[in-house]
């Protein structure tokens, strides 16, 4: 019944997480969110704004895809049903709530093109060996990305998680005190000879960088 009921008026269920405080899955007109107290996780904005980055991206050469920071996984039906992407996603998040919610509420499960991994995505990036030709970094505690992943020491093992020609996808805030960080690393990117392209003030609050090599 929740979905009819939906069209009528909009049904919540909160979920609380230790590192996102409450969680809120809303039903509205048939379709399901998820939403922390102040933003959209997936299947709303968010979904709108990393399918913008997406199709800036010729998604023909990828056969790998790493994801830092999973979320309800709007990105991964995104890419499967906008883009026809069906090559192997690893999506990687350090809350077991949230990999839970993708799970029972939005129908994502392990199999041979999904592999989800629970876990720290600075421990992951540090420590893994293998090589994407995509890389996207979505990593946000309600409307902060945490300061680790805006130091070039995060920066330069994603680069060495790249394939020689692979791309990163970043989906950054505006957020006045990180804005010179991500000018750091911008500049960074760009001294590593690659081309990287902002989009400032995707849905007035975001910003994605698309790295890709020259």
């Amino acid at each position: 019944m929740t979905r009819p009921l939906s069209y009528i008026y909009p049904i919540t269920k909160t979920v609380i997480s230790t590192f996102s405080g409450p969680l809120e899955i809303t039903t509205k007109n048939g379709k399901k969110h998820l939403n922390t107290k102040n933003a959209n996780y997936s299947y709303g904005a968010l979904q709108l704004i990393l399918k913008f980055g997406l199709d800036k991206i010729d998604l023909k050469k990828v056969n790998s895809i790493l994801l830092l920071g999973l979320g309800g996984g709007s990105v991964i039906h995104t890419l499967r049903d906008d883009f026809n992407f069906q090559k192997h996603v690893t999506a990687v998040d350090i809350d077991p709530v949230i990999i839970d919610i993708a799970k029972t509420e939005f129908g994502l499960e392990n199999n041979s093109k999904l592999k989800i991994i629970c876990q720290d995505a600075l421990q992951y990036i540090n420590q893994n060996t293998q090589q994407f030709d995509l890389i996207i970094i979505d990593l946000f505690i309600d409307i902060d990305v945490p300061k680790q992943f805006l130091e070039l020491s995060f920066w330069e093992a994603i680069i060495k998680s790249k394939s020689s020609n692979g791309v990163i996808l970043f989906n950054g805030s505006l957020e006045k005190e990180k804005s010179q960080n991500l000018k750091k690393v911008i500049a960074f990117l760009k001294s590593k000879v690659y081309k990287v392209e902002v989009y400032d003030k995707i849905n007035r609050v975001n910003t994605l960088v698309i790295t890709q090599s020259l």
